[in-house]
């Protein structure tokens, strides 16, 4: 099943110096790009412009974290690092 590109959505990084690493989408700049963060490492101020080849989709949607850009136009880094330890524990929403 092919996950599309949202924001919310948490990736596993499969190139780059982040390679292995996740992520969550925190803004779609067209087909090809989205911008990621991780809350940690990768802060919200300075996400990563990606290739969405580079990005594995998981399942797990963030609604937190898409509540958050909607109402906010931003998302604190907690937000972020709860959301992708959520899902790599496997208890994503």
């Amino acid at each position: 099943m092919e996950y599309k590109p949202e924001i919310g959505r948490v990736v596993k990084v499969l190139r780059g110096k982040d390679e292995g690493s996740y992520a969550v989408i925190v803004q779609v700049l067209d087909e090809r790009f989205v911008l990621v963060a991780d809350g940690d490492k990768r802060r919200f101020d300075q996400s990563k412009k990606k290739n969405v080849l580079h990005l594995l989709m998981q399942p797990v949607v963030s609604h937190e974290v898409i509540d958050s850009v909607q109402e906010t136009g931003r998302v604190t880094n907690a937000k972020l690092r709860y959301a992708i330890q959520k899902a790599v524990q496997g208890k994503g929403e």
